[in-house]
């Protein structure tokens, strides 16, 4: 039997929390030495994020991709700098590997705003399932591989603000970097490609 953990196990758990550099991309200029820096690793976490729409049939367009290393969290606002044809690049190539959770919806989401081919990914839910985890959700698969839980309060806030919060940039860049460490956890000789 796989594993599963319930809610009230992750609410008595203490909170996760990104304590690396937070680097905020609003300027089209500033984006390719951001990919230049990342195309140096061989591994790097990813998420997105979108506005939530609370109207029915209706879907925001992406508005922030988040790629992370160990120490640092890049937040590209897309909402702002268009899709660059750097980060494009970036997730087109097969290297670095970009570790992420539920792609298929981030790639339509990503394809919304510019049609392109993502390689070079993996999806954690289907990990998880390879390493005996029953749960899907980015928050329960951390939990149980690391016994932390990661606050979701965020997750439906204003994605396309003029400012982000800090409770913002501090969520978007957890997400991002948890993706990274499942990966390490569940593949610690990095042979799970």
């Amino acid at each position: 039997m796989g594993q599963t953990i319930t809610k009230e196990e992750i609410n008595r758990m203490d909170r996760e929390a990104f304590e690396g550099q937070i680097i905020e991309i609003q300027s089209a200029a500033d984006v390719k030495a951001c990919v230049e820096y990342l195309s140096r690793f061989e591994i790097i976490g990813f998420d997105t994020e979108t506005r939530p729409s609370f109207q029915k049939g209706k879907r925001n367009v992406i508005a922030l991709i988040q790629l992370a290393v160990e120490d640092r969290c890049f937040l590209f606002r897309l909402n702002k700098i268009g899709f660059p044809a750097a980060l494009i690049r970036l997730l087109s190539n097969p290297h670095p590997l970009k570790i992420g959770l539920s792609l298929r919806d981030d790639f339509s989401s990503m394809a919304r705003k510019k049609r392109f081919t993502p390689h070079g990914f993996i999806d954690l839910q289907k990990l998880a399932r390879e390493h005996g985890i029953e749960e899907q959700s980015l928050q329960k698969i951390y939990a149980i591989l690391f016994q932390k839980k990661i606050t979701k309060n965020q997750r439906l806030s204003n994605w396309e603000a003029e400012a982000l919060t800090l409770p913002q940039k501090h969520y978007a860049a957890l997400d991002a970097w948890a993706c990274l460490k499942i990966y390490e956890k569940l593949c610690p000789t990095k042979k799970c490609i």
